[in-house]
């Protein structure tokens, strides 16, 4: 690619070259996957060096109860992990209606599914890793124990929660994360012993202990002593899933996405039918590229949260759901002169955090961990520092969606690496973590680098619209004023965030720019947050 790297927009970072990079939302961690790169590591011990060491500087958004999602290119191929964990056996549509009432819960112990992020170090490592799994989980070991300065953007978010009362209320929340009985202050030191107890363990054992010995035990105890019915062995029973990223043509280019029950196949339905409306017509930025992109991004999403959940459970394929004549079709319903809501159509029938790291010797990792919800369930086994996530608030209790809940099953999840090729051949690493905001950045960088030349940076850094459902559409302020009456004027309901958590999303990006030992790379990371992009 021929890239624009004049400076464009607010933000004055610009991109990093190098020939072993990676790139995180906190410098830290992508200090420790820098090391692991220095010290004769590959990209996949970068990688999980930095996730690792997430956990610890930014628990606001994940943490050692986390799931994983990754894709990797180990030299000669594309890999997919599914590292999301399943519901307890227990869960049932009646066990939850005879608590609950209609609605899943969002925080507490019956939101916990098994956390997944842990097998998913083991997995990655046991089939590509090079250094010694203790030395890539040393970093965050390290980092635990002594403690470490609490960043800007981490103490907004970690300040937000402190103010959710049905998240403090949790078992374990305020006696590990609310420090003198508040949110640490920018640059105050806060330090995680206990999972230092727990990270030195995962490493000792390879994760086993964490799903069949003492940390499983200490786990399901928890839970179960506050009312929740996750199990020893619901935790001894899981498996993370080695799958074949899916795979969608755009701009000469191929993105790829993990198959559902993640949400990746938002991204590529939104850029199958993009293909068809020639954005690159229209001037960056401008009412109709913004248009036409939104109005794609709302007839995916329309499709995605009625048919996709565990691949096992789903109704249609995914590859009915990318079927190129139904794309197409679904394209034709745009119209250029106002904004619509659409509705699912008849297919043809047959807190996250987000890493990247590229090696020399061509191995890439598009790596995705998260507690969904800032600090997740909100549930602490406060003894080995394990904050736990509530993905069970993906299912639904509606008996007649493919996403109902059950027992062993994984839920719909919202976290999605993703990864970009071309004639076969990687060609970027890249993720924008952030909800329901994650393929719209998918959709939106993509779209700014294959059909405006922007530089990873740039197509970063610019401004990013986030449709809500409906008509409803979230704006950055440093969208052009002409761009927002524009959209105003074809029936978009511009309206305020109230997602502070959440926001915009943030996104880090590796490009493969020729031979990796000779050209090397160029990264990005995201202005939103606190992170960097590191190389050398």
């Amino acid at each position: 690619m021929n890239f624009d790297y004049r400076h464009r927009y607010t933000s004055r970072r610009t991109p990093v070259f190098g020939r072993d990079v990676a790139a995180t939302s906190h410098p830290l961690a992508a200090q420790a996957g820098l090391k692991m790169l220095q010290s004769g590591g590959n990209a996949v011990d970068a990688a999980v060096a930095m996730a690792a060491c997430m956990t610890v500087v930014e628990p606001c958004s994940n943490g050692l109860g986390s799931d994983l999602f990754a894709i990797v290119w180990d030299g000669s191929q594309l890999l997919g992990l599914n590292a999301s964990g399943h519901s307890p056996a227990a869960w049932n549509t009646t066990y939850f209606t005879g608590k609950y009432g209609q609605q899943m819960p969002r925080r507490g112990v019956d939101a916990i599914t098994v956390p997944g992020a842990v097998s998913g170090w083991v997995a990655l490592h046991d089939r590509m890793g090079r250094l010694p799994f203790g030395d890539v989980l040393a970093p965050a070991t390290e980092i635990a124990e002594r403690g470490y300065a609490v960043s800007v953007v981490v103490q907004e978010k970690w300040a937000l929660a402190a103010g959710v009362e049905e998240l403090t209320r949790q078992p374990g929340f305020a006696s590990v994360f609310l420090p003198h009985g508040r949110a640490p202050q920018v640059g105050e030191r806060f330090a995680m012993p206990a999972a230092a107890r727990t990270l030195r363990e995962i490493a000792r054992t390879r994760g086993e202990s964490f799903y069949c010995g003492e940390v499983a035990q200490a786990i399901a105890a928890h839970v179960q002593a506050h009312g929740g019915v996750l199990t020893a062995s619901d935790l001894a029973a899981y498996r993370p899933e080695w799958v074949m990223p899916l795979a969608q043509n755009y701009r000469d280019h191929t993105l790829h996405e993990i198959p559902p029950n993640g949400q990746g196949i938002a991204a590529q339905m939104a850029a199958g039918i993009v293909e068809h409306l020639n954005i690159g017509e229209h001037a960056v930025d401008s009412t109709m590229s913004c248009h036409l992109q939104i109005e794609a991004m709302k007839l995916a999403f329309a499709d995605v949260y009625c048919h996709v959940s565990d691949s096992r459970t789903m109704r249609v394929t995914p590859e009915q759901m990318l079927d190129p004549s139904y794309l197409a079709e679904r394209a034709k319903l745009i119209d250029r002169r106002r904004a619509q809501d659409f509705k699912a159509g008849d297919l043809p029938r047959g807190g996250t955090i987000y890493l990247t790291a590229a090696d020399r010797s061509g191995m890439m990792v598009s790596l995705i961990q998260s507690n969904y919800m800032g600090f997740g369930s909100g549930v602490v086994v406060s003894d080995w520092g394990i904050s736990l996530q509530n993905r069970g608030h993906g299912f639904t209790l509606d008996e007649s969606s493919a996403n109902v809940v059950a027992p062993h099953k994984r839920p719909f999840h919202t976290i999605i690496p993703a990864f970009l090729t071309k004639d076969g051949q990687p060609v970027m690493s890249f993720g924008v973590m952030g909800g329901h905001m994650q393929p719209q950045g998918h959709l939106q960088t993509m779209v700014r680098m294959l059909d405006y030349g922007q530089n990873p940076q740039m197509a970063c850094d610019g401004p990013r619209w986030r449709v809500n459902g409906g008509l409803s559409v979230n704006v950055e302020p440093h969208m052009p004023v002409q761009t927002l009456q524009g959209l105003a004027d074809m029936g978009h309901q511009l309206e305020g965030l109230n997602d502070t958590y959440m926001d915009f999303g943030a996104g880090q990006f590796i490009w493969r720019l020729g031979d990796p030992a000779v050209e090397g790379y160029v990264a990005a990371s995201d202005p939103r947050r606190d992170g960097a992009a590191v190389a050398w």
